[in-house]
């Protein structure tokens, strides 16, 4: 069954006049000591630049925009959006805020609002979006598509920004203090050794280098790699082979970093025989 408020953005949330609200709402002034915070906000990170400017606009203006709450019990509140603004005015001291009380039945459409609210309204960085796209997957079954019409993305942009929850938390804690951003890290990403993601990582943040100087900085080490990778199956094939004529059958060699193994095939004890008295004369 498809949610009301899929597809629709912020006027799904807040609507601009009193007029717009839906039968299940209505706006109220309530005192905030009935407001708790939600544990489905996907903020994780309140910058005190930006509080400190709302708190200076709330002081002369006033609550401009009602934050939005639903009713858990009768007389208490849990918020849904809005919890800058319920920090601004605990901070001044207000008793009471404006809010529209939504019925909100799931918490899978709760944690949906929260998470359009704070994309529409002021960014998420891309780990908290990350974490809250992975919460729709785990706790509430969504598909990449269904977040993706949830939150006006395509599917492939929420699925690259999941990928980056594979970043080792070194990487993610750059991009939550905007370090680096979403970009770099998706270049990273190529780079399967997470020692070495690291690695570039600080000689990005060292550098202030861009997202394409950062990709073409993994493309320099991806190609490395490879040359290294190729040597390397020249010189166990090469091996391989004089083994080989050695023993007179059949040698695989499994080798991954600094330990493998050596796989000798014998076709009958007899065979077996043969090729261990060889490998004693080798050894004498």
């Amino acid at each position: 069954m498809e949610r009301k408020v899929l597809g629709k953005g912020i006027s799904a949330l807040i609507p601009e006049k009193e007029t717009q609200l839906e039968k299940s709402e209505r706006i109220a002034d309530v005192a905030i000591s009935r407001i708790s915070p939600s544990k489905y906000q996907p903020r994780a990170m309140f910058k005190k630049e930006r509080l400190d400017e709302l708190i200076a606009s709330i002081k002369e203006k006033g609550v401009v925009q009602p934050v939005l709450i639903r009713e858990v019990e009768e007389g208490n509140y849990e918020l849904i959006a809005g919890e800058r603004r319920l920090r601004a005015v605990k901070q001044l001291g207000f008793e009471t805020i404006p809010a529209i009380v939504k019925k909100v039945d799931s918490n899978a459409d709760l944690l949906e609002l929260s998470l359009i609210e704070n994309i529409q309204r002021e960014g998420l960085n891309s780990i908290e979006e990350a974490h809250a796209y992975q919460r729709l997957v785990d706790e509430f079954s969504f598909n990449l598509e269904g977040i993706g019409k949830a939150v006006g993305k395509d599917k492939t942009s929420v699925s690259n920004t999941i990928r980056l929850l594979k970043l080792p938390k070194k990487i993610q804690d750059h991009i939550i203090s905007d370090y680096i951003s979403m970009g770099h890290g998706k270049a990273l990403l190529a780079i399967a050794d997470q020692k070495e993601q690291i690695k570039l990582c600080e000689k990005v943040v060292k550098k202030g280098l861009s997202v394409r100087e950062t990709e073409r900085l993994v493309n320099q080490k991806l190609s490395g790699m490879k040359k290294r990778t190729v040597t390397q199956d020249q010189n166990l094939v090469a091996i391989e082979e004089e083994l080989q004529r050695t023993l007179g059958t059949k040698v695989r060699i499994l080798h991954a970093k600094k330990r493998g193994r050596i796989q000798i095939e014998y076709f009958s004890l007899d065979e077996m025989e043969r090729i261990l008295k060889l490998l004693k004369q080798c050894s004498n």
